[in-house]
C-alpha cells in the first residue's frame, strides 16, 4: 500500500489551531462613581463577542473603588478563550477610550500612594502641602490678632466711659470744737506757745459711675496754721457702690502743738477780759483717691480729688458750723 507524500495542507491541518495563550496581566481600572458617565464599551474586531461581555462587566461592576474588580478571572472565569491578538487589540481600544474621556472631563480618582493595587484614596491628601498649611497658620494668626484687636478696642472704651464719670466730693460743713492757746516747752525744753485744737469735718461723696463701684480712701486731713501742722485726722476707707452717696465725717485734732515764733500774737481765753475773742486763720487740706475696678484687674481706673479749704477760728463761735464753708473750698482733679 503506498504512502501518500503530506502535502502543505495536510500540515497546515496538523498545526495547532491556535498560537499558545500568554497569560494576562490583570489591570486595574478605577472610576468615579458611574451615575453621572457613560459606560465605556471595548469593540473589536472579529469573535468580539466576549470581548464586548466582558467590557460591559468591567464597566458597570468597576463603578465604584469598592466594587472594583481585584482579580483578572472575576469578569472571565466563564467567558471564551480569545486571541492574544483580540486581546490587544482590545487593551488599545480601552486604553484610546480612557484616554478621550479624561480629555471629556470625566473625573478620575488618583490611587492612594503607599497602599496596595486596587486600593483607591478618598480625598488627594497629596496636594495638600507645606503651602496649605502655612496658609492655616497664618489664618490661624490673623484670627488671633484681630480678637486681641477688638477686646482691647472695647476695654479702651470701657476705660474711657469711666472717666466722665466723676466722683462727686463737697465739704458740707466743719465744727471746730475746741480752741486754746497756752504756754509750754517743746520735747528738747525749749519754751514756746503751744496750740490744742479740735474740729470735725463732713463731707459728702457721691459715686455717679452706672457700671462700675468704688474702693475710696483719702491722705490724712491736715490743718495748718501758717506752713505748721497744728491738727491732723484719717478718714476709714470705704467702698461705694454705683449710683449712691454717703456722708463722711472725719475729726481733726492737734494737742499742745509747739508754734515757735509763728504763734507769738496768738491768744485764747482766759485772759481777763483785755483781749477780744481770737480769730485764727488756718488751712484744711486733703486728696479723695477712688479706684474702679470696671472688667477686674483688666480695667481699672483712678479718681484724684484734692480739696483745699480757707477757714477761720473763731474762738466766739466754737461748737458751731462755720459759714461760708462751701464758697471757701477749691476742689481739683489730680494728685
Amino acid at each position: 500500500m503506498a504512502r501518500h507524500a503530506k502535502t502543505d495542507s495536510d500540515v497546515t491541518s496538523l498545526a495547532p489551531s491556535s498560537p499558545p495563550r500568554s497569560p494576562r496581566r490583570p489591570a486595574y481600572y478605577v472610576l468615579s462613581p458611574a451615575a453621572s458617565h457613560p459606560d465605556v464599551v471595548v469593540a473589536s474586531g472579529g469573535g468580539g463577542a466576549g470581548v464586548g461581555a466582558a467590557a460591559e462587566k468591567m464597566s458597570f461592576a468597576g463603578s465604584t473603588p469598592a466594587e472594583s474588580p481585584l482579580h483578572y478571572h472575576y469578569h472571565h472565569s466563564g467567558a471564551a478563550v480569545h486571541h492574544s491578538r483580540e486581546s490587544s487589540t482590545g487593551r488599545l481600544l480601552f486604553s484610546d477610550q480612557l484616554r478621550s474621556g479624561a480629555a471629556a472631563g470625566v473625573p478620575w480618582h488618583r490611587l492612594a500612594q503607599g497602599s496596595g493595587a486596587g486600593s483607591v484614596g478618598d480625598e488627594d491628601d497629596d496636594e495638600v502641602g507645606p503651602a496649605g498649611a502655612a496658609s492655616q497658620w497664618r489664618c490661624y494668626v490673623l484670627g488671633a490678632f484681630a480678637f486681641v484687636a477688638v477686646f482691647a478696642f472695647f476695654l479702651l472704651v470701657l476705660w474711657g466711659a469711666s472717666k466722665s464719670y466723676k466722683p462727686h466730693v463737697v465739704v458740707k460743713c466743719v465744727v471746730f470744737e475746741s480752741y486754746h492757746i497756752q504756754g509750754g516747752t517743746d520735747r528738747t525744753g525749749v519754751p514756746t506757745k503751744m496750740m490744742s485744737v479740735n474740729a470735725t469735718v463732713r463731707l459728702r461723696f457721691r459715686n455717679r459711675g452706672t457700671f462700675f463701684s468704688l474702693h475710696v480712701t483719702s491722705t490724712p486731713f491736715h490743718l495748718f496754721y501758717d506752713d505748721l501742722t497744728v491738727a491732723s485726722g484719717h478718714m476709714a476707707e470705704f467702698y461705694q457702690p454705683r449710683r449712691s452717696g454717703r456722708v463722711v465725717t472725719v475729726s481733726v485734732v492737734g494737742k499742745q502743738v509747739p508754734l515757735y515764733g509763728a504763734g507769738a500774737e496768738l491768744h485764747s481765753k482766759p485772759n481777763n477780759g483785755r483781749l477780744s475773742p481770737a480769730v485764727v486763720p488756718v488751712r484744711l487740706a486733703f486728696v479723695l483717691r477712688a479706684r474702679a475696678h470696671i472688667l477686674g484687674l483688666l480695667v481699672r481706673s483712678k479718681f484724684y480729688r484734692r480739696v483745699l479749704c480757707r477757714l477761720d477760728v473763731r474762738e466766739a463761735h466754737l461748737g458751731k458750723p462755720v459759714g461760708g464753708v462751701a464758697a471757701d473750698c477749691e476742689y481739683h482733679d489730680g494728685r
